[in-house]
């Protein structure tokens, strides 16, 4: 792990674990009892932290630090 402190969350991480499985919105937003846009803003929020444009590229950030 970095040195500095990380952007994301234990929630962020879920998240981005969840979708890294291939879970598709729809289940985890059933999973996690919110709206399917909720997951929607919430990737997006996590790839503006990271500065990434796609949600891949969230799940790479993460996986290439060992997070997912």
């Amino acid at each position: 792990m970095e040195s500095r402190s990380l952007p994301l969350d234990e929630n962020d991480l879920a998240l981005l674990a969840q979708l890294a499985s291939g879970a598709q919105v729809e289940v985890i937003a059933r999973r996690l009892s919110v709206s399917e846009r909720t997951i929607r803003r919430r990737t997006r929020g996590i790839c503006e932290r990271l500065g990434v444009d796609t949600t891949v590229q969230a799940i790479v950030w993460a996986a290439h630090r060992w997070l997912v």
